[in-house]
């Protein structure tokens, strides 16, 4: 039967993908974005209950995390507005080993409503889709935490687990965790990159005070700066990180996208070997 189904961030890294394949699938799917009609807006939930209207389930995921300040009560707004909408089911999109993550999942879990919530690790996108980027293309990376070793997940196969868990009864009231097969340090990221590019690129390991002066000289906002921060310290360096977890195999029934595929594909549209505009 289709499904009608709202896709939250249905323009971001998982988003995009979650909703591309639902399409497929033949299922009715409404973005939410604020550039959509109607309109979704975090900070404008007075017009949830038109975006809600006639939905059935909803792919929640909140930009740029559920970590930042107010984004525990813009969930808990949003379920409520929900649950008054008759929505059936919740996936809310979450971050492995992060606790103000965790407490936005609370108030998904303690709903009343059918839900899953996928944890998922770093995603090897935000080498090609997001803030690891611009270094890259310029050929010189420098970041902190240089020997924490993260096992960086794709994001097609986040998008494939959320498409499975929104439409199948079974996973209704699970967690999954996602994660890659292995772990890479930044240095083994960058070196896995030029290979593929066959560029030169530069890896520095630098402290983190380092690394914030050098965002703030770049004109950073600061609500990012924190986050990023944040993700440094509190998520990269939590213990519950250094642990690969097998949510993709048990959901998909395959093993996840190894780093080196994703970096051979990526390669191959020629996203890292773009000239950097002054």
């Amino acid at each position: 039967m289709k499904k009608n189904i709202l896709v939250l961030g249905g323009k971001g890294k998982t988003g995009r993908r979650v909703a591309e394949r639902l399409t497929q699938k033949g299922h009715n799917v409404r973005i939410g974005s604020r550039s959509e009609n109607p309109a979704f807006d975090w900070d404008k939930p007075a017009g949830w209950p038109t975006v809600l209207e006639g939905i059935e389930r909803v792919y929640i995921t909140y930009q740029p995390d559920l970590a930042v300040p107010g984004a525990k009560e813009a969930i808990e707004a949003f379920v409520k507005v929900a649950k008054e909408k008759g929505i059936q089911k919740l996936v809310l999109l979450s971050g492995k080993g992060e606790i103000e993550a965790e407490r936005c999942e609370q108030l998904v879990i303690n709903s009343g409503l059918d839900y899953t919530v996928i944890r998922a690790s770093w995603f090897n996108q935000n080498f090609s889709e997001s803030f690891f980027l611009e270094p890259i293309l310029a050929g010189h990376v420098a970041l902190p935490q240089d020997k924490v070793k993260v096992p960086y997940v794709d994001a097609e196969d986040i998008a494939d687990v959320a498409v499975d868990v929104l439409l199948n009864e079974r996973h209704n009231g699970r967690i999954y965790e996602l994660t890659g097969s292995r772990f890479l340090t930044f240095k083994d990221v960058v070196h896995e990159i030029a290979e593929a590019t066959g560029r030169d690129i530069q890896f520095t390991a630098i402290s983190l005070p380092a690394y914030t002066k050098m965002m703030e000289e770049h004109g950073i906002p600061s609500d990012y700066i924190w986050l990023i921060n944040y993700l440094f310290t509190e998520v990269l360096g939590n213990d519950n990180n250094q642990v690969i977890t097998h949510g993709i195999e048990e959901v998909l029934g395959r093993k996840p996208k190894d780093f080196s595929d994703y970096v051979r594909e990526t390669a191959a549209t020629g996203i890292w070997n773009q000239k950097v505009h002054v």
